[in-house]
């Protein structure tokens, strides 16, 4: 895969399909939806952001495909949530790899089919360069651009939570192997977590090998099951 923009298409106007991998960035039935489902939910975040403020520590969430941004949208929201009420400080760590950024007109096409998350969206937004380090504050944004088969082994951070958001594995494979789920595991903390809404078997193979536990849960909307996995 190569370091480029990503090229588009949009299905009834308001849902981008990409052309390099013929695949929806998010859900037709309710894309904010299946987010807080696989992502949030599925890595137990809402309760582990709430501990993390209380005790005052920072999260930090690595991701594999940054796309529209919805997903960094989502945790935000969930995390100033989380802040307001235990009245405390601190930093969530976004870091996404993504080989196929997003034009930012699009990025902005794109969210506006979420009014729930408006406001993050234009806070968001008015800062984005389109790639790289974006500081909003309590929320410290990193977007790695290029090949994650690369990109991720070489890099030195390591995340309490993964949002794996690549496309179909049968569209985009290149995402999904074994070594690079290995890379995963390398770089989680003790005890983190990873989820995504795919449950192909070859990915939860590939994960239990990196030293996952891996668990099949029900999925979102007209997909029958999900993957989360912790990190044994």
């Amino acid at each position: 895969m190569a370091d480029q923009q990503a090229r588009l298409s949009w299905r009834d106007g308001s849902i981008p399909v990409s052309d390099q991998f013929d695949d929806p960035y998010f859900s037709i039935h309710d894309g904010l939806a299946e987010t807080e489902h696989v992502f949030l939910d599925g890595n137990d975040l809402p309760g582990r952001f709430a501990a993390a403020v209380e005790a005052g520590e920072d999260f930090h969430i690595a991701e594999l495909g940054f796309g529209t941004g919805l997903n960094l949208l989502a945790a935000w929201r969930a995390w100033e949530t989380a802040q307001a009420e235990h009245d405390t400080a601190g930093v969530l760590h976004f870091t996404s790899f993504e080989a196929f950024p997003m034009a930012t007109d699009d990025m902005a096409r794109a969210l506006e089919a979420f009014p729930e998350v408006a406001p993050w969206a234009a806070r968001f937004l008015a800062v984005w360069r389109g790639a790289g380090l974006c500081d909003l504050g309590n929320v410290r944004v990193n977007v790695i651009t290029g090949d994650a088969r690369v990109s991720l082994p070489d890099w030195t951070g390591a995340a309490n939570a993964w949002f794996l958001d690549g496309f179909s594995p049968a569209k985009n494979p290149e995402l999904w192997q074994d070594d690079l789920l290995a890379a995963v595991a390398g770089h989680t903390r003790a005890g983190g977590t990873a989820a995504t809404y795919t449950a192909a078997g070859f990915v939860r193979r590939g994960l239990e090998a990196a030293g996952f536990e891996v668990t099949r849960t029900p999925g979102f909307g007209r997909k029958r099951h999900m993957t989360k996995a912790r990190l044994r």
